[in-house]
């Protein structure tokens, strides 16, 4: 798969995860289908969710910079070793959603493997400069 096509992708799959966690966060989508179906009252979702869309919004960021589509604000070293600590995230997240209670979230263990390979296959290369 080229860089680009994976950056593409993976840009693809953090905006709608970000759309996914404003659903959660305005009870557009239950709770109770993510974080494991460990989540037990408003409050703790609040947190948790607020806390991945940080994290989704980061990423998104990250991978703006990365792929060269926005003005870079962090040193290119930063932004790699950033995006391999997303990429050990997500391994982390592929494992808790295969232990998930609920198959909704079982199922997004296809997502976070698959942003593991994207992850790997964009810090592996670099991107042209665009200004």
């Amino acid at each position: 798969m080229k860089p680009t096509t994976a950056l593409h992708l993976a840009l693809a799959i953090a905006a709608a995860l970000t759309l996914f966690h404003l659903a959660i966060l305005f009870q557009i989508i239950p709770y109770e289908i993510v974080w494991g179906g460990r989540l037990t009252n408003e409050a703790e979702m609040y947190r948790f969710e607020s806390v991945s869309l940080a994290l989704n919004l980061l990423f998104g960021l990250l991978l703006l910079i990365k792929g060269g589509l926005l003005k870079p604000i962090l040193p290119p070293k930063i932004v790699t070793v950033g995006l391999w600590l997303f990429f050990a995230l997500f391994v982390l997240n592929t494992v808790g959603n295969l232990l998930a209670k609920t198959y909704f979230e079982k199922g997004f263990t296809v997502v976070t493997l698959l942003l593991c390979v994207l992850i790997w296959t964009i810090n592996r290369n670099t991107f042209p400069k665009t200004s």
